[in-house]
C-alpha cells in the first residue's frame, strides 16, 4: 500500500540533499508527518494547498515505515497516516509533479484518482 505526502518542491529538494525528510513546518509543529491515502489525497490538496502550484506528490511504501506509522482519526473521524519520525528516502516509491489544472484544482496522476495507490 502507498500513502502520499503533498510537499512544496523546495522542501523536497532539501530532503533529497539531506537524505531524509523531516517534515514541513506544520508537521514539525504537530510532532508527526502528515500523509494521506489515495482516497484522501485530492481532498487534502483542496483543503490545505488550494491555489498553490509547484507541489510534488510523494508516494511512500507503508511497509517500509514500520511501527513509526500510525493511522489516527482526523478529518471527519477518517483514519489518516501519521509518521512519528523522519521519512527515509528509501521508503519513497515515486515522486510526481502536482500542478494546478486549468480549473484551479490539482491535477493528480490517474493511479491516485482511481484509488489504486500505485
Amino acid at each position: 500500500m502507498l500513502i502520499y505526502k503533498i510537499c512544496p518542491r523546495v522542501l523536497w529538494l532539501q530532503a533529497e540533499a539531506a537524505g531524509c525528510f523531516s517534515g514541513a513546518p506544520i508537521d514539525q509543529a504537530d510532532g508527526f508527518i502528515h500523509f494521506s491515502t489515495a482516497a484522501q489525497a485530492v481532498e487534502t490538496a483542496a483543503r490545505h494547498f488550494a491555489g498553490i502550484d509547484d507541489l510534488l506528490l510523494v508516494a511512500v511504501d507503508v511497509e517500509a515505515l514500520g511501527q513509526a506509522l500510525r493511522f489516527e482519526p482526523s478529518r471527519g473521524g477518517d483514519l489518516f497516516p501519521h509518521l512519528y519520525g523522519e521519512l527515509p528516502l528509501s521508503a519513497v516509491r515515486a515522486v510526481h509533479d502536482l500542478r494546478l489544472g486549468s480549473d484551479g484544482s490539482h491535477a493528480f496522476p490517474v493511479m491516485v484518482t482511481d484509488g489504486l495507490g500505485a
